[in-house]
């Protein structure tokens, strides 16, 4: 598999951690509605919020368009755009990327990718070109859990299925996270994509983020003062989280924003739908070659690279 195909692959999966984890926008179309309501009080607030959460969750899935910008990181600078149904309890997710990063130094290579997640694996389209250097198999997939248990290492395994838990960090999981917020409010009433929402807006610093994290507590205490050292010498203070709820209760927008030293990553979703069919398939194993599988062979005879 040429480079190329690997920085697709990169970019793909780094961009789906990010979507499903903690990234995000503060600016944008959602415009002041008409009469401004009563300030809500902070536990007013709390039991919107709260609601929403229990609403969404029982949803269980819903459309979503998403875009996602990484600002003054170099090479690594761009947008992504995203939409597709996600779904949750199960995690799964069905979705196009776009962006010109895809594409970047390959000509040839496709500017959107199709991307699946079910059963805790990721399978992405890395397009025809691709195929024809892999047997006619478009499909790359990458099952991390089957790698960890191969490995026999317990603390891997722990960790890296703790990490497909955040693989698909739902909006319940991302209104519970605001709920730590100490220092959530209420903006005040506005309309997104033509519907009657109220304005919310939340932070949570690193430290917060993390305990109310559960994969966070797979690691070891040393582990743990080496990820907040790491993250504070990044410049990484904390997640401003910014929210919009319709009249029935559901999320219409979520904003969740993180800043560090290097630069400025955001993501705004949008969220139509609650409850669709998310009715996601693998696609053919006989269209798939398997990552994990082929790094093997690669380990075994380094001059098919």
């Amino acid at each position: 598999m040429n480079t190329s195909a690997w920085k697709r692959a990169g970019i793909a999966l780094t961009a789906a951690a990010v979507v499903t984890g903690v990234a995000g926008c503060q600016d944008g179309d959602a415009k002041a509605g008409g009469a401004e309501p009563k300030a809500q009080s902070h536990g007013d607030v709390t039991k919107v919020i709260q609601a929403a959460y229990e609403k969404t969750s029982a949803a269980k899935a819903a459309k979503v368009k998403m875009t996602m910008t990484m600002e003054g990181l170099g090479a690594e600078s761009g947008t992504i755009e995203m939409s597709g149904v996600q779904g949750w309890a199960p995690a799964v997710m069905d979705i196009t990327m776009k962006s010109s990063m895809l594409s970047a130094g390959d000509q040839g290579a496709p500017e959107q990718m199709h991307m699946i997640m079910l059963d805790q694996v990721m399978y992405m389209d890395m397009g025809a070109k691709q195929a024809a250097e892999m047997d006619g198999k478009r499909w790359m997939k990458l099952d991390m859990k089957a790698a960890a248990d191969a490995s026999g290492d317990k603390a891997l395994q722990k960790q890296m299925t703790g990490g497909l838990d955040n693989m698909n960090q739902d909006p319940a999981q991302q209104l519970a996270l605001l709920l730590d917020s100490p220092d959530l409010k209420h903006l005040g009433a506005e309309k997104v994509n033509g519907m009657e929402t109220q304005h919310y807006k939340g932070t949570l610093t690193f430290e917060q983020m993390l305990k109310a994290n559960e994969s966070s507590k797979l690691l070891s205490e040393k582990d743990h003062d080496e990820l907040i050292a790491g993250m504070k010498k990044a410049g990484l203070k904390g997640y401003d989280t910014e929210l919009w709820v319709t009249e029935d209760g559901y999320p219409a927008r979520m904003d969740v924003g993180m800043t560090t030293a290097q630069g400025r990553m955001q993501m705004r979703a949008d969220y139509t739908d609650y409850g669709t069919k998310s009715a996601v398939q693998a696609p053919p194993a006989k269209d798939t070659v398997d990552l994990f599988e082929m790094m093997k062979d690669f380990g075994k005879n380094p001059a098919q690279g």
